[in-house]
């Protein structure tokens, strides 16, 4: 190894280094190889799945849906970067929160709404989000994890003669892991800052800023609160964020418009329908230990409103924990009426379905599901379904999706795969290496490699001329390793030791 096979991907770098470019918002000159076209690619290909990960779109106000939209767009014609192709969605979720992905894509969800009090705040919310897009700070942090890799990959390269598969993989950043942004100080105040400037040039009294974000911090202190895995975990309040937007709005001009009743008009029945989403929450709080009272919250919340399909899919949920499954389908029926668009509603059925034998049903609901956001549970599922059909390859293809999750369902899938295709391809799941001790012995190095303990291993070193089987004993855990002495010396071997190799005779998953 030399450092010529580095030279590549320092020049990358480099060139990384390079491409400064100044900042729409800010005016700053800063790190720029995410172009907007990419901005925009990453914000398309992670705001669908973003949005079901959230809790879907909220569906049964469209007018409030549009109000927000309406706000938001006042702001993005004022913003630095109003040709971004900015949408604005309300999500079906209580816990106050909003966020931003790149290329202008925002949330908000119904939570955070019921918590405001006049359009001006709703306008300081959509403001402090718009900047994030448009001053490119999800994209920053994209470009700083990239140089991370690249910075790994080199060092990587030097030390241990590995190749690295790609420098920059934005499908790999997720959705999931933008929305969960936890911004730091210099982004939330440049948020705070510039979000003012937005309001005041759309015409919205600054001062809802500052008060805003004087009740962000009185409600941080309020440990219980739902706010601290929401909007606070992603956007930390502090005092110095008070203290700054206070000083920012003290030279700006007062009197501006407010919205206190219009925003009361327009959220009106949101707030008609709180009690009966604060039923729900309540019922999915007690769905595992008491999936009775579970039900009954569900029926409280749907005698204030009827016509919400999160209502009936607790109710689903309740119905087949307590083993009532094909009422439980009726009532995922009664959710997909209501919203055909979450997928949940498709999950939860298939598996219903999948209880109850069919299995055509159970497949197609399954699908739905991933096609609309990927789980480990629907892939688990899934595998299931094409491994009672015969049909292995198909079970490997969903068992391997759902392993890489990092959950009782993901290790399942894990021990399923191994079970199944351990025979096929043992290499993938245990490296058997043959290593020489201090002493000149012969010795082999066991690694398991698939996400399942085995035990009943057997292994060989194998030579021309020679094959010696063992078996230790114990159960072997993901990545583990394990020597096992052979009792052979090198120099027993001859020159056939140079081609000696490791080999895998036999393995099960430990139950």
């Amino acid at each position: 190894m030399t450092i010529n096979r580095a030279r590549p991907l320092l020049l990358v770098l480099l060139a990384f280094l390079g491409a400064c470019a100044t900042n729409p918002v800010t005016r700053k000159s800063e790190l720029s190889f995410v172009s907007e076209a990419q901005e925009i690619r990453i914000g398309n290909q992670q705001y669908l799945q973003s949005q079901q990960s959230s809790g879907g779109k909220y569906l049964l106000d469209p007018a409030l849906a549009a109000y927000v939209a309406e706000v938001g767009g006042k702001l993005v014609k004022v913003s630095d970067r109003p040709n971004l192709p900015f949408e604005f969605v309300v999500i079906n979720d209580s816990v106050p929160n909003a966020w931003a992905l790149p290329g202008g894509k925002l949330a908000i969800n119904r939570g955070l709404l019921t918590e405001l009090k006049s359009e001006a705040e709703l306008a300081a919310v959509l403001g402090h989000e718009i900047v994030h897009a448009a001053a490119r700070h999800g994209a920053r942090s994209v470009e700083q994890g990239t140089l991370l890799s690249a910075g790994a990959a080199i060092i990587s390269v030097l030390g241990a003669d590995s190749r690295h598969a790609g420098l920059i993989d934005f499908a790999a950043q997720g959705g999931a892991a933008l929305i969960g942004l936890r911004y730091g100080r210099e982004h939330e105040l440049e948020a705070d800052h510039y979000g003012i400037d937005y309001m005041l040039r759309a015409g919205y009294d600054p001062k809802a800023a500052v008060e805003l974000q004087e009740t962000f911090v009185r409600l941080s202190g309020d440990k219980a609160s739902n706010w601290l895995s929401g909007l606070f975990a992603t956007h930390p309040p502090s005092q110095e964020r008070v203290d700054a937007n206070r000083n920012r709005a003290a030279g700006l001009p007062a009197g501006l418009f407010r919205g206190e009743e219009v925003y009361r008009q327009k959220i009106a029945g949101l707030m008609k329908a709180k009690p009966a989403y604060a039923a729900h929450d309540e019922g999915r709080k007690l769905l595992a230990k008491e999936p009775e009272k579970a039900l009954a919250k569900a029926d409280e919340a749907l005698r204030a409103e009827p016509r919400e399909a999160l209502f009936h899919g607790l109710r689903g949920d309740a119905l087949k924990r307590l083993g009532r499954v094909a009422e439980a389908e009726r009532e995922y029926d009664e959710a997909i009426k209501r919203n055909g668009e979450y997928f949940a509603h498709y999950l939860n059925r298939g598996q219903a379905r999948q209880q109850l034998g069919n299995k055509a049903g159970a497949q197609s609901d399954l699908e739905q599901a991933n096609r609309l956001l990927p789980t480990a549970a629907a892939h688990f599922a899934l595998g299931n379904l094409a491994q009672g059909a015969s049909n292995p390859a198909r079970a490997i293809e969903h068992y391997r999706l759902a392993a890489g999750s990092d959950s009782e369902v993901g290790r399942r899938a894990g021990s399923a795969l191994v079970r199944l295709d351990l025979p096929r391809n043992p290499a993938a799941y245990v490296l058997v290496e043959p290593v020489a001790d201090k002493a000149g012995n012969l010795a082999l190095r066991i690694t398991n490699r698939a996400p399942a303990a085995l035990h009943k291993l057997r292994v060989a070193a194998v030579a021309p001329g020679f094959a010696r089987e063992y078996a230790p004993p114990g159960t072997l855990k993901p990545g583990q390793s394990v020597l096992v002495a052979t009792g052979v010396r090198l120099s027993e071997l001859g020159n056939t030791a140079s081609r000696l190799r490791g080999e895998l005779r036999g393995a099960e998953v430990a139950e």
